[in-house]
């Protein structure tokens, strides 16, 4: 099946699967998000004091870990084939940290379309809702939860 350049609404189908490619999160990673948010809790920035910690070692903020699995989303195929047609994020729900991320894991996304609406017909777009899980290089589960997009219907003749 040849994958679809420019998915519409009407093209999305209860079951769709997507697997992003990986991405290992680095000291530098940490060490930027950081300074970008302000967040300078010790777990993240101080090795000493994280040695004492459950993981024994720093590990990646959550925020730092959803928005790089949110980077790696959107370098799919199929995020790719929605680009001309998702019109807006209009909720996350039940995001779940599950794992510490740490210093030289590698994680990927796998999301499927679980739910899918048009509640408004008279509107040009509808809901489609993506369960997105992050893993790691083990594939253990260390983030999911659920993406509330709106995406445009084909147009009306």
């Amino acid at each position: 099946m040849e994958p679809l350049t420019k998915r519409y609404f009407e093209d999305v189908e209860i079951g769709d699967l997507s697997k992003s490619a990986g991405r290992t999160i680095t000291e530098a990673d940490i060490v930027n998000f950081a300074g970008l948010s302000g967040d300078y809790n010790l777990i993240h920035t101080d090795a000493e004091y994280a040695r004492g910690s459950i993981a024994g070692q720093r590990i990646a903020h959550g925020l730092l870990v959803k928005s790089v699995a949110s980077g790696l989303f959107t370098r799919t195929a199929y995020n790719q084939s929605l680009s001309e047609t998702l019109t807006a994020l209009a909720e996350i729900r039940s995001w779940k940290f599950k794992k510490a991320v740490l210093i030289g894991d590698t994680i990927h996304v796998e999301a499927e379309v679980v739910e899918k609406s048009d509640s408004r017909p008279e509107s040009d777009s509808a809901r489609v809702v993506m369960r997105r899980t992050v893993l790691n290089q083990r594939d253990e589960v260390v983030q999911s939860g659920e993406y509330v997009l709106l995406v445009k219907k084909r147009p009306r003749a």
